[in-house]
């Protein structure tokens, strides 16, 4: 006989909680995913351990690539930090400091090295137009670039990149010798572990919503005015949104995907235009700066040509960014998914200040010390 299928009951079911409001609660995790806590300091120690390793390469001073990733790195350590220590002590924002000087003290090399390939790639090519003013300012690039990283070298040395590494290392062990390595009998989370993600989970909501805020107003600032310092801002307002959604998305926030892509599209496109942007500085100073105009004016006048060119170029790009920031589709999207996610976060705390997890850590071991006695 064919087997006939089970009635279904009539009675509606119960309205269940999105995947986003479950991760924001803090809903029961299966025993093989690790606490909140404990995945926010190995990003932070991957973070650490990917800026200590390229210290060597870029020494050497003919690694772009190592330049750049020790840059980035730099600015996810530092997202991270600000998660962990909110508000940081004194120790820590010494140390962060030391790592934004790392990458500031790198910036003009990154320049140089951005402008120098986009410069090869232009004399590669069969027909140039302006050949000359190209190959002098390819000249140019190069002889900046040597001084400007032994610049960066002497600032480096007296950073002391291993020592920041050292003192870091130690700073986010022992937040992680802090945390509860058994269970509770009965099952559960431990309480310090629970206390500890419910103040990384305040903290995200927090930091979402301020580095949201400071985006959207970088943007409706440079809508208005249109300059270029204005439009520098908004670049580094979505440096900071995008680095704080890719600790999100690695902690596994749903629907997190679309708005990190886009993030990225933005960030290259704004990328291109500072390119641009920092390469009519440099042109403008190498006539200047190197006696051309008195020496060699007509191929001070050829590089002028190029400014002008560059110029134009510079206006569709920013024609083709706005087209695309706060008010295409994929930007509603992106302002949907922020407002959903800020709506699902745990309210904040009564206790004026944030609270870290170096402030929750403490205070526990101060409460096990009062039991004990």
């Amino acid at each position: 006989m064919p087997r006939t299928k089970p009635r279904i009951s009539g009675r509606r079911k119960p309205e269940e909680a999105t995947p986003r409001q479950l991760w924001l609660r803090g809903a029961p995790e299966p025993p093989a995913v690790p606490a909140l806590s404990e995945q926010v300091l190995a990003i932070a120690r991957h973070h650490l351990d990917r800026f200590a390793s390229l210290e060597a390469k870029v020494l050497k001073g003919e690694n772009a690539e190592a330049i750049h990733d020790i840059r980035v790195a730099s600015r996810r350590l530092q997202q991270v930090l600000d998660l962990l220590y909110a508000p940081a002590p004194a120790r820590i924002r010494k140390l962060r400091r030391a790592i934004r000087r790392c990458r500031k003290a790198l910036s003009l090399v990154r320049n140089c090295d951005v402008l120098a390939e986009r410069a090869a790639r232009v004399l590669k090519r069969k027909r140039v137009r302006r050949r000359p003013a190209w190959e002098a300012f390819q000249e140019y690039l190069a002889a900046r670039r040597t001084r400007c990283f032994r610049k960066a070298i002497r600032r480096l040395e007296k950073l002391n990149l291993p020592g920041i590494y050292i003192q870091l290392r130690k700073e986010l062990e022992g937040l992680r010798e802090a945390l509860p390595s058994v269970a509770p009998a009965g099952g559960g989370t431990a309480p310090l572990a629970a206390d500890l993600d419910a103040a990384l989970r305040q903290r995200l909501g927090a930091a979402l919503q301020e580095t949201w805020q400071g985006l959207e107003s970088s943007l409706r600032q440079a809508r208005e005015q249109r300059e270029a310092r204005l439009l520098h801002a908004v670049r580094i307002a979505g440096k900071k949104t995008r680095y704080l959604i890719e600790v999100i998305h690695r902690l596994g926030a749903p629907d997190s995907q679309r708005p990190l892509q886009y993030l990225r599209r933005l960030q290259q496109q704004l990328g291109d235009w500072h390119d641009l942007e920092v390469q009519e500085e440099m042109m403008l100073e190498m006539v200047a700066g190197s006696g051309m105009l008195r020496e060699r004016l007509e191929l001070a006048m050829e590089v002028e040509r190029l400014v002008l060119q560059n110029r134009r170029r510079k206006r569709r790009y920013e024609e083709r960014f706005w087209e695309t920031a706060g008010s295409s589709e994929r930007w509603e999207h992106l302002n949907e998914w922020v407002r959903a996610f800020l709506a699902a976060s745990p309210p904040q705390p009564s206790r004026k200040p944030a609270q870290s997890i170096r402030w929750l850590a403490s205070s526990h071991h101060l409460r096990a010390g009062k039991l004990h006695r």
